[in-house]
């Protein structure tokens, strides 16, 4: 697909939805007008937000060098999936909000194995050089092996020097909404409910030597 449909597409998908359309309704009207492919439907619903809403998240986040000495919550398999992703050179976006994101809709089938601990590393690391105080890291416990995850993620924290906790619970997001100081998650609604969102994952990747290519669909980039 030419680079400049799905640019028209993402226009049209942000005209209507900045006007209260609802979005999955749009999403399917957009994408059928254009005949997207899945893939490309995927970015857009990754990459694509309300305008206004986008540039307010984007004046809120945090970058890493705001976390130190500050306890930080961390949104487990969102982090980990987007790094793994970087790591597997799935396709990553970078949405209007500024916001790395995966389109790899990997969710509920994702499996701990050897990216998972890679990414890990890279995460613990990040906030140990960030001089972050605390970790404090909640996994979707519905998903298969995340009581195994978490601890793994614990310890590998806790060895990178900073002291951590890791559970794995029924809804993640009612511990982070909870949790004082920066979270860190690419979920849109979670980021706008929160005081400090961050973007971790985005933060890491776009650190990496070399960096992975990253999609946009935000001609202001």
């Amino acid at each position: 697909m030419k680079r400049g449909t799905l640019h028209k597409a993402a226009q049209d998908l942000r005209y209507l939805l900045e006007r209260g359309y609802p979005r999955e309704r749009v999403l399917t009207l957009v994408g059928d007008r254009y005949r997207l492919e899945a893939p490309e439907r995927q970015l857009l619903r990754r990459g694509v937000h309300v305008p206004s809403r986008a540039r307010a998240r984007r004046r809120r986040l945090l970058g890493l060098g705001q976390c130190a000495g500050r306890a930080v919550g961390i949104d487990g398999h969102n982090v980990l999936i987007t790094l793994e992703s970087a790591l597997a050179g799935r396709r990553l976006v970078r949405a209007d909000d500024g916001v790395v994101r995966d389109i790899s809709g990997l969710g509920r089938h994702h499996r701990p194995g050897e990216l998972t601990w890679r990414a890990a590393r890279l995460m613990a690391r990040a906030l140990a050089r960030a001089g972050a105080a605390s970790a404090a890291a909640w996994f979707d416990a519905p998903i298969s092996r995340s009581g195994e995850l978490a601890a793994r993620v614990e310890d590998i924290l806790v060895q990178a020097g900073v002291p951590a906790r890791a559970r794995a619970v029924p809804v993640p997001e009612r511990e982070l909404l909870r949790h004082q100081g920066p979270v860190a998650s690419s979920d849109s609604a979670l980021m706008d409910q929160v005081a400090q969102p961050l973007d971790l994952a985005g933060e890491i990747i776009r650190g990496l030597d070399p960096a992975p290519a990253l999609e946009c669909l935000d001609e202001n980039y």
